[in-house]
């Protein structure tokens, strides 16, 4: 891409397109090229609209939320897990039910969002707070910053207060008049408590035939029947050619001449100003203050002295003058000697009297202190500007015909050539490539055989250029290189197979009227018996297995069944078990009573998370919003063209609705 537009700012073509461009613009007017048509909403309902850059803004949300989890996602990635499609059809609910709430009437005051707003800003941690540090009043353009950090604007987020205050009162009013019966939690409890008596023997993997080592055409029949899970997926080989100014840091020395150069004109800002601590007492008017200001020079205490006017003092701790937002205040802290209390000041946020704690002195700034960091940040510069011309050698190379080799070895770039690798970075055994970003990798996954790529800016000072020398389509392996483990696997499969029909086989003696005893030492197995086995204490017999767990609490009084279950060790990977229930006991009255009164409060709330969710499947059903899947995928940069050839796009034309 880069390289497109290089050559494309040297040819007398240029000239001639930007002039048409110039022209366009000045018949049709420039407004009209930005001007979005009137469908374009990822999601349209009533008044309430999600346009492409919220829909692009939210996902960006979920992708941090992801990445500060140890999580990656990528635009491509969302599309192919249906990530794109599952946030369209929940904004959808969203603004579906948001807009029928509005039109039921449900708007909540001003009063009430300026109230929780403020309520939530003072609940952020002490750092992040947008308020005065010393009046304590609320500071808008702070609020907007931490908004901006975000990712959000005081209009988004206001608005989003405000469905979140209209949804509460909605669902609270149907809440108040909403108690699930006792039934529901009755049956709850008496669900929870019952307990089952089981006994059991696992059937003896030496009682059945072990399996032969299976033939060729065995195994061939076998990966057929799991082609998905041995298919291994395509796989590139690449020849990457990577100009990084982090690899070239180490090689690049620093002037001394040029550091004293830059220290020279940074001195002034790497200087340590002048400081200072002070304690302030805003005062309610000038004869407050001038009481205040008497018994701070008396040695009063400043929180004793502050509470007496109902007020706290606000502690200031190295600010230089700059630092301090009342100017006023500014040039009386400025002139006291440290220990001084100042007489009243009728600032620009009203009265108050400061009492200074600490003087620091200005710092004057040493090179020698500075040096590490100047001589850090040239190193990085230089490398940089080196990385960069080496790209152009590079490029000019590239314009000339040269192919991606012959131009890095003439910028002195070495070309690295990777093993097969697949689109996540990885080599077959699933150990990782080095240097390949998600950028190379996507780039390089677009190319045909043979195609290389532009010279492509990952971030400052990295560039890369990627080749595809060879790809390996998606296949089955050859069945040499995996029949050892392949066959193993068959092994094992074969013998469940033979001690499942086994275990069917000793059921069916059981349920004929033989004692489970006896078919169990016949079998050479010994019963096991687990009393008082209930959902509540399940967790205390996980050895047992999740399906002989299972087939426990499905099974009815006195009825055998068979189930899969973890094996002893230095056995198979599993076995079959014969199992028997052989009583089934409800809790006791009061303990089922107990818990019908615990539950009840969580059952009405699950009662009315259905209800909620009921209610955005209605909103949506009667509202009718109009989606369009296809503007969300080029709001995060897809491809939608390339995905329509492919096949895979399910998503409908623009302005349709889903």
């Amino acid at each position: 891409m880069l390289a497109g537009f290089r050559s494309l700012a040297k040819s007398p073509f240029a000239v001639v397109l930007f002039g048409l461009l110039i022209v366009s613009f000045a018949v049709f007017g420039i407004s009209d090229v930005f001007k979005r048509s009137p469908a374009a909403d990822v999601v349209d309902v009533g008044a309430r609209k999600v346009t492409p850059e919220d829909f692009k803004s939210r996902f960006d949300t979920y992708r941090r939320q992801l990445e500060s989890q140890g999580q990656s996602l990528t635009p491509d990635e969302a599309v192919s897990r249906g990530v794109d499609r599952q946030m369209v059809q929940e904004l959808a609910l969203q603004e579906s039910m948001a807009e029928l709430i509005a039109k039921m009437g449900v708007r909540p005051s001003e009063t009430l969002i300026a109230t929780t707003l403020h309520k939530q800003m003072s609940e952020l941690p002490a750092g992040q707070r947008p308020f005065n540090p010393i009046t304590g009043q609320f500071d808008k353009d702070a609020y907007q910053r931490l908004l901006a950090e975000n990712n959000l604007t005081p209009a988004r987020f206001e608005a989003s207060l405000r469905d979140d205050i209209a949804q509460s009162q909605f669902y609270a009013s149907v809440a108040n008049g909403l108690r699930t019966p006792r039934i529901y939690s009755a049956l709850q409890a008496v669900y929870g408590l019952e307990s089952r008596d089981l006994a059991a023997f696992a059937v003896n993997p030496a009682s059945v035939p072990q399996p032969a080592a299976p033939t060729d055409a065995q195994l061939q029949a076998f990966m057929k029947e799991n082609a998905a899970a041995l298919t291994r997926p395509e796989t590139r080989q690449l020849a990457i050619v990577r100009f990084s100014a982090k690899a070239l840091e180490p090689t690049v020395t620093v002037d001394p001449a040029e550091v004293q150069k830059t220290f020279d004109f940074r001195k002034d800002t790497l200087a340590a100003p002048e400081t200072r601590s002070l304690i302030q007492i805003v005062a309610p008017d000038a004869k407050a203050a001038a009481a205040i200001a008497e018994r701070l020079r008396k040695g009063e205490d400043p929180a004793a002295v502050a509470k007496a006017y109902g007020k706290t003092p606000v502690v200031i701790a190295d600010k230089p003058k700059t630092a301090l937002p009342d100017r006023k205040v500014a040039d009386a802290a400025f002139s006291l000697a440290e220990g001084q209390v100042s007489p009243p000041i009728a600032g620009e946020l009203g009265q108050s009297v400061i009492k200074l704690t600490k003087i620091t002195p200005a710092k004057a700034a040493s090179l020698e202190a500075a040096r590490p960091k100047i001589e850090a940040d040239l190193r990085v510069q230089n490398a940089q500007a080196k990385a960069y011309e080496q790209t152009q050698t590079y490029q000019d190379a590239r314009d000339a015909g040269a192919a991606i080799p012959a131009a890095a070895a003439k910028a002195g770039a070495v070309v690295v050539t990777s093993a097969p690798i697949t689109a996540q970075g990885t080599d077959l055994a699933g150990q990782p490539f080095p240097g390949l970003t998600p950028d190379v990798l996507k780039t390089a996954f677009a190319l045909p055989t043979g195609g290389e790529s532009d010279l492509i800016e990952a971030e400052k000072g990295e560039y890369f250029a990627v080749r595809v020398e060879k790809v390996i389509p998606a296949a089955l392996p050859p069945l040499a290189e995996i029949k050892g483990p392949l066959a193993n696997q068959w092994m094992l499969q074969e013998l469940s197979k033979r001690l499942k029909a086994k275990a069917d086989e000793l059921a069916a003696r059981v349920r004929k009227g033989e004692s489970l005893d006896s078919v169990a030492a016949a079998a050479g197995s010994k019963v096991q018996k687990v009393a008082g086995l209930s959902r509540e204490n399940a967790r205390q017999y996980q050895a047992l297995g999740r399906d002989l767990l299972i087939g426990a609490f499905n099974a009815k009084p006195g009825e055998v069944f068979t189930a899969r279950a973890p094996a002893a060790p230095n056995a198979p990977q599993l076995t079959y078990v014969v199992g028997r229930i052989e009583g089934v006991h409800t809790g006791e009255a009061a303990e089922i009573a107990r818990a019908t009164e615990t539950l009840r409060p969580q059952t009405s709330m699950a009662y009315m998370r259905d209800v909620g969710q009921a209610s955005r499947v209605a909103a949506m059903a009667k509202l009718k919003p109009k989606t369009n899947l296809t503007l969300a995928r080029q709001a995060l940069g897809v491809d939608t063209d390339a995905l329509a050839k492919s096949g895979k796009d399910t998503a409908t034309k623009p302005g349709a609705a889903q």
